[in-house]
């Protein structure tokens, strides 16, 4: 299986992932109490972790590996695509998601989890169809 193979599978992974999570998970938080919101959110980070992580630091080591094996624009703006897409995970919304499992929720807080999230919805459809098109194209 070629490397453009297997980076297409995880950022397919990580598209439908972030999808449901943008149109059915992050949605769903707002119709939770506070108290069964923070007992649903350790059981759904719990469960998404081990799913998420793995196709996360795939996508990065593909990535970094395809900027060393051959920097082009297409190899570095899938990795800055990338390296945004993380930044974005831990700086923004690693904090959300610590305040509600602490409890330190609001019904705005909630909404803007939803809102923010369309940029990471939109970068991990482009990385996606990216490299999709690439792999297609070279037919």
């Amino acid at each position: 299986m070629t490397v453009i193979i297997i980076q297409l599978l995880i950022d397919f992974g990580l598209a439908i992932l972030i999808w449901m999570i943008q149109r059915v998970v992050y949605p769903s938080f707002l119709h939770y109490s506070n108290e069964n919101l923070i007992v649903w959110h350790r059981k759904y980070t719990s469960s998404f972790s081990p799913i998420v992580i793995p196709l996360m630091f795939g996508q990065l080591g593909i990535s970094i590996y395809q900027v060393a094996l051959s920097t082009n624009s297409y190899t570095v703006l899938n990795l800055l695509i990338i390296i945004i897409l993380w930044l974005s995970t831990f700086l923004q919304f690693l904090p959300i998601h610590s305040n509600i499992s602490k409890g330190k929720t609001s019904k705005k807080m909630l909404k803007s989890l939803v809102a923010k999230n369309w940029s990471r919805t939109i970068l991990w459809s482009l990385l996606f169809l990216m490299n999709y098109i690439l792999l297609f194209h070279d037919k």
